[in-house]
């Protein structure tokens, strides 16, 4: 029998589904390396708050 989620618990375990989900579709479009690299990015990004942030477009 496996044990009961809390509420926090379950909700933490979608974002891991959803990342599982996301990560392989980079890998198969682009490559481990691209992959790989990309999260590294955004936890930069998170780690920096500048995750969200509104930039401008590099033309």
């Amino acid at each position: 029998m496996e044990p009961k989620l809390s509420s926090e618990e379950e909700s933490k375990d979608r974002f891991f589904r959803s990342l599982a989900t996301i990560s392989e579709e980079m890998v198969d479009a682009h490559g481990k390396d691209f992959a790989m690299g990309a999260l590294v990015l955004a936890a930069r990004w998170i780690a920096e708050g500048k995750f969200g942030e509104t930039r401008q477009p590099v033309n």
